[in-house]
């Protein structure tokens, strides 16, 4: 027997300045942080809610969306509105203090966690992990992804798989590149890949020489100058600035460039066009060939896209994608895109050491493609990933740099600051990233690397409060402490 929904007292203050549908998420949210609502409880039908409180439906159902968004609501198809079962943030650290029941233990008191402690292991410690590089997972279409994979399982295994990848699959990214970033390819142009690293990878086995020198944007990509140096180049550090890089200072014998056009990482930079043509005309005056790590580009936020590079210049570039940061790294589908000549190369490469993407994800994607739920998806990142930037704006605005796109911004800060900001911020919950890994040697740039995507907006928001007042005491008077 089903059970009745959930009846909260709620209370709407009309005279106030502050909307309705504020008051409403703020009174929900409240009542599911202090138990009064429970994880998996039924909340009233938005008809019946805005009945109840004497508002029109639409305050409630906005109400409503925006509590999806951050993660404290579920919907079950035909039966109604949930209370998430992971809806109760984790509340600021008390240090000392037991782990409540059913929660998540507090971490040790007056110490930093290891600097490199494991995302799982960060959880379990009840920390806000404000590291890069990871999306927000739970608030993907449930029954999009199950059809997706119902789909996949009920096809029969390939017993010779295309080492270039499902050709459905290769003409829904090709199809998909063309309305997004505007790159006109077709299925041949198209290689399938686990992710980004794995197409740097092959491109890698496939046109370096061991020895060869590959240009890598300094700071950038730390798995990218490990990537190349395995396969035997010899990396070269590239300057960037608050744009990018600076092809004015490449060297003249580079045979690849990596660079990250859309939004450097870390520094956050948007690769202007006027740069974008001068890079283009020194590979083609080089022979030289530039690896576009297309990094964040279908996260962008009051600006207008710009021209990948590959679609200035196929002959030249070498476009790299990925859907972990779009749908979930668990996913592992990516895809590199070259002229056919090339590509055909790479599939070569990629037989003879039998590497291969799997079918099944393979296929359950082409779907995701097909169906549109994969843009749905995007169009309700985009606005979800907004909010959440706009948080960190809202306390730490001024400070930052690189929030233009992408799911991280870059918090500059005084070199002698960086380790007490880590240290303290730690000991208050909150896990951060500085920017010594993106150097390959002795860092030139100093501050922190702050990823948003995977965080609870509530998580967040204290996460920014502590970082403000950490990088005040730290920084000086003048850091965003003093807003």
């Amino acid at each position: 027997m089903s059970r009745p929904p959930a009846d909260p007292p709620l209370r709407l203050d009309r005279s106030s300045a502050v909307p309705l549908t504020v008051q409403l998420s703020d009174a929900l949210r409240g009542a599911m942080s202090e138990g009064l609502l429970r994880p998996g409880e039924r909340l009233p039908s938005s008809r019946s809610l805005a009945a109840q409180l004497g508002v029109s439906r639409t305050v409630v159902t906005e109400a409503f969306q925006q509590l999806y968004a951050e993660g404290w609501l579920d919907g079950r198809h035909g039966s109604g509105t949930y209370v998430a079962e992971h809806a109760s943030p984790s509340a600021p650290p008390s240090p000392g203090a037991p782990a409540p029941p059913g929660g998540r233990p507090p971490p040790a008191a007056g110490r930093a966690p290891e600097p490199r402690l494991s995302r799982a292991e960060a959880r379990r410690l009840g920390m806000v992990d404000l590291r890069p590089g990871v999306p927000w997972v739970r608030s993907h279409d449930g029954a999009a992804w199950r059809r997706a994979w119902r789909h996949a399982a009920s096809l029969p295994l390939d017993d010779d798989p295309d080492p270039r990848g499902l050709p459905r699959l290769r003409e829904a990214l090709a199809e998909h590149l063309r309305r997004t970033r505007g790159v006109r390819v077709g299925p041949r142009n198209v290689l399938v890949t686990r992710g980004t690293g794995n197409g740097l990878d092959l491109l890698a086995a496939t046109v370096l020489a061991r020895g060869g020198r590959a240009g890598v944007e300094e700071p950038g990509y730390q798995r990218a100058r490990d990537i190349l140096e395995s396969r035997g180049a010899e990396v070269v550090p590239c300057r960037v600035d608050r744009d990018g890089i600076v092809v004015d200072d490449l060297p003249a014998d580079l045979s690849v460039v990596y660079t990250t056009p859309a939004h450097q990482y870390p520094l956050g930079g948007r690769l202007p066009v006027p740069r974008r043509e001068r890079l283009l005309a020194w590979a083609r005056s080089r022979g030289a060939l530039v690896v576009e790590d297309d990094y964040d580009a279908e996260f962008r936020y009051d600006v207008a896209p710009l021209p990948a590079l590959y679609g200035l210049d196929p002959g030249h570039v070498v476009l790299l994608g990925t859907l972990s940061k779009t749908l979930s790294p668990d996913l592992g589908i990516g895809w590199l895109v070259a002229d056919a000549a090339l590509l055909e190369r790479v599939a070569g490469t990629r037989d003879r050491l039998s590497d291969r993407t799997g079918v099944q994800a393979q296929a359950a994607t082409a779907l995701l493609l097909e169906r549109g739920d994969l843009d749905r998806h995007l169009r309700r990142m985009r606005l979800e990933y907004a909010r959440r930037r706009r948080t960190l704006i809202d306390h730490l605005g001024p400070y930052l740099t690189g929030d233009t796109a992408g799911l991280h911004v870059m918090l500059p800060l005084p070199a002698d600051a960086v380790a007490g900001v880590v240290a303290e911020s730690a000991e208050q919950g909150v896990l951060v990233e500085d920017t010594s890994r993106a150097s390959h040697g002795e860092p030139t740039v100093h501050g922190l690397i702050l990823g948003y995507g995977a965080a609870h907006p509530a998580d967040l928001r204290r996460a920014c409060r502590v970082l403000a007042g950490a990088v005040g005491r730290r920084a000086g008077g003048g850091g965003p402490a003093a807003r």
